[in-house]
Protein backbone atom coordinates (compact mmCIF):
# COMPACT_ATOMS: atom_id res chain seq x y z
CA UNK A 1 0.00 0.00 0.00
CA UNK A 2 1.01 3.42 -0.80
CA UNK A 3 0.42 6.72 1.09
CA UNK A 4 -0.11 10.10 -0.07
CA UNK A 5 -0.60 13.65 2.02
CA UNK A 6 -4.31 14.35 2.98
CA UNK A 7 -4.29 17.74 1.00
CA UNK A 8 -1.65 20.19 2.18
CA UNK A 9 -1.71 18.62 5.41
CA UNK A 10 1.34 16.51 6.83
CA UNK A 11 -1.14 13.27 7.87
CA UNK A 12 -0.72 10.30 5.12
CA UNK A 13 -3.85 8.25 4.40
CA UNK A 14 -3.78 4.90 2.40
CA UNK A 15 -4.03 5.42 -1.68
CA UNK A 16 -7.31 3.10 -1.52
CA UNK A 17 -9.37 3.94 1.77
CA UNK A 18 -12.41 2.29 2.87
CA UNK A 19 -15.94 3.45 2.71
CA UNK A 20 -19.36 2.51 4.56
CA UNK A 21 -22.04 4.22 2.56
CA UNK A 22 -24.78 1.36 1.76
CA UNK A 23 -22.99 -1.23 3.06
CA UNK A 24 -22.07 -1.50 6.68
CA UNK A 25 -24.54 -1.24 9.53
CA UNK A 26 -26.87 -1.80 6.56
CA UNK A 27 -26.65 -4.65 3.54
CA UNK A 28 -24.04 -6.07 4.60
CA UNK A 29 -23.80 -8.26 8.20
CA UNK A 30 -21.35 -6.94 11.54
CA UNK A 31 -19.54 -10.08 11.34
CA UNK A 32 -18.63 -9.75 7.66
CA UNK A 33 -18.12 -5.83 8.30
CA UNK A 34 -16.01 -6.28 10.72
CA UNK A 35 -13.90 -8.78 8.67
CA UNK A 36 -13.60 -5.94 5.92
CA UNK A 37 -12.16 -3.47 8.33
CA UNK A 38 -9.59 -5.71 9.38
CA UNK A 39 -8.78 -7.22 6.50
CA UNK A 40 -8.22 -3.61 4.95
CA UNK A 41 -6.25 -2.73 8.20
CA UNK A 42 -3.79 -5.58 7.70
CA UNK A 43 -2.81 -5.00 4.39
CA UNK A 44 -2.27 -1.47 5.18
CA UNK A 45 -5.18 0.44 4.92
CA UNK A 46 -5.33 3.06 7.45
CA UNK A 47 -7.82 5.48 6.05
CA UNK A 48 -11.88 4.39 6.85
CA UNK A 49 -14.82 6.72 5.99
CA UNK A 50 -18.27 7.12 6.86
CA UNK A 51 -20.67 9.31 8.11
CA UNK A 52 -23.69 10.06 10.84
CA UNK A 53 -26.27 9.52 8.16
CA UNK A 54 -25.15 6.62 6.91
CA UNK A 55 -27.85 4.05 7.99
CA UNK A 56 -28.95 6.42 10.71
CA UNK A 57 -25.61 5.95 13.10
CA UNK A 58 -25.25 2.55 12.42
CA UNK A 59 -22.36 2.77 10.20
CA UNK A 60 -20.86 4.19 12.43
CA UNK A 61 -21.44 1.67 15.33
CA UNK A 62 -20.51 -0.72 13.54
CA UNK A 63 -17.15 0.81 11.97
CA UNK A 64 -16.56 1.68 15.77
CA UNK A 65 -16.79 -1.59 16.71
CA UNK A 66 -14.47 -3.25 14.01
CA UNK A 67 -11.69 -0.41 15.09
CA UNK A 68 -12.04 -1.11 18.89
CA UNK A 69 -8.61 -2.45 20.73
CA UNK A 70 -6.95 -1.04 17.43
CA UNK A 71 -3.93 1.85 18.24
CA UNK A 72 -5.70 5.01 17.52
CA UNK A 73 -2.64 6.51 16.20
CA UNK A 74 -2.63 3.83 13.19
CA UNK A 75 -5.56 4.89 11.61
CA UNK A 76 -7.02 7.66 10.14
CA UNK A 77 -11.10 8.12 10.96
CA UNK A 78 -13.28 10.07 8.42
CA UNK A 79 -17.26 11.25 9.06
CA UNK A 80 -19.43 13.55 8.45
CA UNK A 81 -22.67 15.68 9.09
CA UNK A 82 -25.15 17.91 7.07
CA UNK A 83 -28.46 15.83 6.44
CA UNK A 84 -31.26 15.30 8.66
CA UNK A 85 -30.62 13.41 11.83
CA UNK A 86 -34.07 13.87 12.73
CA UNK A 87 -37.52 15.00 12.34
CA UNK A 88 -36.83 18.80 13.93
CA UNK A 89 -35.41 21.92 12.44
CA UNK A 90 -32.52 21.94 13.60
CA UNK A 91 -31.45 18.09 12.69
CA UNK A 92 -30.21 19.16 9.90
CA UNK A 93 -27.40 21.46 8.01
CA UNK A 94 -24.37 23.18 9.00
CA UNK A 95 -25.62 25.59 11.77
CA UNK A 96 -23.40 25.26 14.73
CA UNK A 97 -26.01 23.89 16.74
CA UNK A 98 -25.91 20.86 14.48
CA UNK A 99 -22.67 20.46 13.77
CA UNK A 100 -21.43 20.57 17.17
CA UNK A 101 -24.19 17.83 18.16
CA UNK A 102 -23.68 15.56 15.73
CA UNK A 103 -19.98 15.81 15.98
CA UNK A 104 -20.22 14.65 19.95
CA UNK A 105 -23.12 12.13 18.85
CA UNK A 106 -20.52 10.83 15.91
CA UNK A 107 -17.55 10.53 18.45
CA UNK A 108 -20.17 8.29 20.99
CA UNK A 109 -20.83 5.85 17.95
CA UNK A 110 -17.56 5.46 17.29
CA UNK A 111 -16.00 4.91 20.66
CA UNK A 112 -13.32 7.54 20.10
CA UNK A 113 -11.94 10.83 21.63
CA UNK A 114 -11.45 12.21 17.63
CA UNK A 115 -11.81 11.87 14.46
CA UNK A 116 -9.00 12.76 12.51
CA UNK A 117 -11.32 14.26 9.09
CA UNK A 118 -14.92 16.07 9.99
CA UNK A 119 -16.29 17.02 6.69
CA UNK A 120 -19.43 19.35 5.96
CA UNK A 121 -21.39 16.26 4.27
CA UNK A 122 -22.89 19.05 1.75
CA UNK A 123 -22.86 23.26 1.42
CA UNK A 124 -25.56 24.83 3.85
CA UNK A 125 -27.28 27.76 1.54
CA UNK A 126 -29.32 28.67 4.94
CA UNK A 127 -25.81 28.83 7.01
CA UNK A 128 -23.47 31.44 7.53
CA UNK A 129 -20.30 30.34 6.17
CA UNK A 130 -18.60 32.18 8.82
CA UNK A 131 -20.54 30.39 11.16
CA UNK A 132 -19.78 27.01 9.83
CA UNK A 133 -16.53 27.37 9.72
CA UNK A 134 -16.12 28.65 13.35
CA UNK A 135 -17.99 25.22 14.48
CA UNK A 136 -15.55 23.14 12.41
CA UNK A 137 -12.76 25.34 13.97
CA UNK A 138 -13.81 25.30 17.22
CA UNK A 139 -13.87 21.58 17.18
CA UNK A 140 -10.73 21.78 16.09
CA UNK A 141 -9.23 23.64 19.04
CA UNK A 142 -11.26 21.35 21.37
CA UNK A 143 -9.52 18.11 20.29
CA UNK A 144 -12.31 16.73 19.29
CA UNK A 145 -11.93 17.13 15.19
CA UNK A 146 -7.88 17.20 14.08
CA UNK A 147 -9.11 18.41 10.21
CA UNK A 148 -12.05 20.18 8.45
CA UNK A 149 -13.36 18.94 5.11
CA UNK A 150 -16.25 19.12 3.03
CA UNK A 151 -17.84 16.72 -0.05
CA UNK A 152 -19.55 17.81 -2.92
CA UNK A 153 -19.04 21.74 -2.66
CA UNK A 154 -18.24 23.32 -6.00
CA UNK A 155 -15.47 25.22 -6.80
CA UNK A 156 -16.48 28.82 -6.00
CA UNK A 157 -18.02 27.18 -2.20
CA UNK A 158 -14.27 25.94 -1.65
CA UNK A 159 -12.77 28.98 -2.67
CA UNK A 160 -15.25 30.73 -0.50
CA UNK A 161 -14.31 28.67 2.41
CA UNK A 162 -10.70 29.24 1.79
CA UNK A 163 -10.71 32.70 1.85
CA UNK A 164 -13.20 33.22 4.88
CA UNK A 165 -10.82 30.87 6.81
CA UNK A 166 -7.62 33.15 6.11
CA UNK A 167 -9.72 36.58 7.01
CA UNK A 168 -11.05 34.74 10.21
CA UNK A 169 -8.00 33.26 11.15
CA UNK A 170 -9.68 29.39 11.30
CA UNK A 171 -8.13 26.28 10.41
CA UNK A 172 -8.58 25.67 6.78
CA UNK A 173 -10.04 22.75 4.75
CA UNK A 174 -7.96 20.29 4.02
CA UNK A 175 -10.12 17.56 1.80
CA UNK A 176 -12.63 17.45 -0.55
CA UNK A 177 -15.19 14.14 -1.19
CA UNK A 178 -16.27 14.56 -4.26
CA UNK A 179 -17.64 11.23 -7.00
CA UNK A 180 -15.32 11.01 -9.61
CA UNK A 181 -14.85 7.98 -11.63
CA UNK A 182 -13.69 7.21 -15.61
CA UNK A 183 -17.58 8.06 -15.91
CA UNK A 184 -18.20 10.61 -14.05
CA UNK A 185 -15.60 13.35 -14.36
CA UNK A 186 -16.98 16.58 -13.86
CA UNK A 187 -14.45 17.51 -11.03
CA UNK A 188 -11.80 18.40 -14.24
CA UNK A 189 -12.95 21.48 -15.09
CA UNK A 190 -12.60 23.92 -11.95
CA UNK A 191 -12.28 22.07 -8.82
CA UNK A 192 -9.50 20.26 -9.66
CA UNK A 193 -7.10 23.14 -10.70
CA UNK A 194 -8.30 25.17 -7.65
CA UNK A 195 -8.01 22.66 -5.23
CA UNK A 196 -4.09 21.78 -6.51
CA UNK A 197 -3.03 25.32 -6.31
CA UNK A 198 -4.91 25.77 -2.72
CA UNK A 199 -3.51 22.21 -1.57
CA UNK A 200 -6.95 20.45 -0.73
CA UNK A 201 -6.64 16.97 -1.57
CA UNK A 202 -9.47 15.23 -3.14
CA UNK A 203 -10.74 11.99 -1.56
CA UNK A 204 -12.95 10.71 -4.46
CA UNK A 205 -15.87 8.55 -3.62
CA UNK A 206 -17.43 5.80 -5.85
CA UNK A 207 -14.42 5.73 -7.98
CA UNK A 208 -15.98 2.03 -9.56
CA UNK A 209 -19.02 4.06 -10.80
CA UNK A 210 -21.16 2.28 -8.47
CA UNK A 211 -19.74 -1.25 -9.92
CA UNK A 212 -19.99 -0.66 -13.56
CA UNK A 213 -16.43 -0.58 -13.54
CA UNK A 214 -15.87 -3.55 -12.22
CA UNK A 215 -17.32 -5.78 -15.05
CA UNK A 216 -19.66 -7.63 -13.25
CA UNK A 217 -22.56 -5.70 -15.20
CA UNK A 218 -23.13 -6.70 -18.78
CA UNK A 219 -25.02 -5.22 -21.59
CA UNK A 220 -28.47 -7.39 -21.95
CA UNK A 221 -27.92 -9.50 -19.08
CA UNK A 222 -29.75 -9.50 -15.63
CA UNK A 223 -27.96 -7.82 -12.69
CA UNK A 224 -26.34 -10.35 -10.89
CA UNK A 225 -28.11 -11.57 -7.17
CA UNK A 226 -27.34 -9.30 -4.52
CA UNK A 227 -25.37 -6.76 -5.91
CA UNK A 228 -26.64 -2.58 -6.25
CA UNK A 229 -28.40 -3.02 -9.80
CA UNK A 230 -30.40 -5.81 -8.26
CA UNK A 231 -31.62 -4.34 -5.10
CA UNK A 232 -34.55 -1.93 -5.38
CA UNK A 233 -33.17 0.56 -2.69
CA UNK A 234 -29.60 1.06 -4.82
CA UNK A 235 -31.55 0.26 -8.06
CA UNK A 236 -31.65 3.77 -9.35
CA UNK A 237 -28.20 4.63 -8.37
CA UNK A 238 -26.26 2.82 -10.40
CA UNK A 239 -29.28 2.54 -13.24
CA UNK A 240 -28.39 5.41 -14.58
CA UNK A 241 -24.97 4.70 -15.79
CA UNK A 242 -26.04 1.30 -17.41
CA UNK A 243 -26.13 3.05 -20.66
CA UNK A 244 -25.06 1.74 -23.92
CA UNK A 245 -22.52 4.74 -24.16
CA UNK A 246 -21.22 3.58 -20.95
CA UNK A 247 -21.37 -0.51 -21.68
CA UNK A 248 -19.47 0.27 -24.94
CA UNK A 249 -16.74 2.07 -22.88
CA UNK A 250 -16.44 -0.13 -20.23
CA UNK A 251 -15.97 -3.06 -22.36
CA UNK A 252 -13.29 -1.56 -24.58
CA UNK A 253 -11.40 -0.64 -20.87
CA UNK A 254 -11.35 -4.30 -20.35
CA UNK A 255 -9.24 -4.76 -23.00
CA UNK A 256 -6.78 -2.34 -21.94
CA UNK A 257 -6.99 -3.91 -18.58
CA UNK A 258 -6.63 -7.68 -19.77
CA UNK A 259 -3.66 -6.41 -21.62
CA UNK A 260 -1.84 -5.17 -18.59
CA UNK A 261 -3.04 -8.22 -16.63
CA UNK A 262 -5.00 -6.34 -14.23
CA UNK A 263 -8.86 -6.37 -13.11
CA UNK A 264 -11.24 -3.79 -14.72
CA UNK A 265 -11.50 -2.79 -11.23
CA UNK A 266 -7.47 -2.27 -10.61
CA UNK A 267 -7.46 -0.34 -14.13
CA UNK A 268 -10.34 2.37 -12.66
CA UNK A 269 -8.24 2.85 -9.38
CA UNK A 270 -5.10 3.64 -11.14
CA UNK A 271 -6.48 5.52 -13.63
CA UNK A 272 -8.00 7.43 -10.72
CA UNK A 273 -4.61 7.69 -8.77
CA UNK A 274 -3.04 9.03 -11.99
CA UNK A 275 -4.28 12.31 -9.94
CA UNK A 276 -1.55 14.09 -7.71
CA UNK A 277 -4.40 16.20 -6.23
CA UNK A 278 -6.28 12.64 -5.51
CA UNK A 279 -5.21 11.70 -1.83
CA UNK A 280 -7.49 8.47 -1.44
CA UNK A 281 -9.89 6.68 -3.22
CA UNK A 282 -12.89 5.26 -1.32
CA UNK A 283 -13.94 1.69 -2.11
CA UNK A 284 -16.51 -0.09 -0.46
CA UNK A 285 -16.43 -3.84 0.04
CA UNK A 286 -19.14 -6.66 1.23
CA UNK A 287 -16.08 -9.11 1.60
CA UNK A 288 -12.68 -9.33 2.22
CA UNK A 289 -11.71 -10.62 -0.68
CA UNK A 290 -12.90 -7.18 -2.49
CA UNK A 291 -11.00 -5.28 -0.23
CA UNK A 292 -7.92 -7.56 -1.03
CA UNK A 293 -8.62 -6.98 -5.10
CA UNK A 294 -8.96 -3.38 -4.78
CA UNK A 295 -6.43 -2.44 -2.86
CA UNK A 296 -3.97 -4.10 -5.20
CA UNK A 297 -4.56 -0.86 -7.60
CA UNK A 298 -2.04 1.18 -5.10
CA UNK A 299 0.84 -0.91 -6.98
CA UNK A 300 -0.44 -0.45 -10.12
CA UNK A 301 1.23 2.46 -12.64
CA UNK A 302 -0.12 2.94 -15.61
CA UNK A 303 2.13 3.66 -18.94
CA UNK A 304 1.67 7.26 -21.02
CA UNK A 305 0.36 5.04 -24.16
CA UNK A 306 -2.30 2.97 -21.41
CA UNK A 307 -3.39 6.58 -20.43
CA UNK A 308 -3.42 7.65 -23.99
CA UNK A 309 -5.67 5.07 -24.98
CA UNK A 310 -8.06 5.34 -22.07
CA UNK A 311 -8.71 9.04 -22.67
CA UNK A 312 -9.76 7.93 -26.53
CA UNK A 313 -12.03 5.26 -25.23
CA UNK A 314 -13.37 7.97 -22.56
CA UNK A 315 -13.98 11.09 -24.79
Amino acid sequence: MQYRRLGRSGTKVSEISLGSWLTYGGSVGRETAISCVHRAYDIGINFFDTANVYHRGAAETVLGEALKGLPRTSYVLATKAFWPMGDGPNDRGLSRKHIIEQCNLSLQRLGVDYVDLFQCHRYDPETPLDETLRAMDDLIRQGKVLYAGVSEWSAVQIDDALHTADQRGFDRIVSNQPQYSMLERYIEKDILPLCEREGVGQVVWSPLAQGMLTGKYKRGQNAPEGSRAATASTSQIIGRLMTDENFTKVEQLQEVANRNEISLAQLALAWILRQKNVSSAIIGASRPEQVDENAKASDVTLSVADLEHIETILA
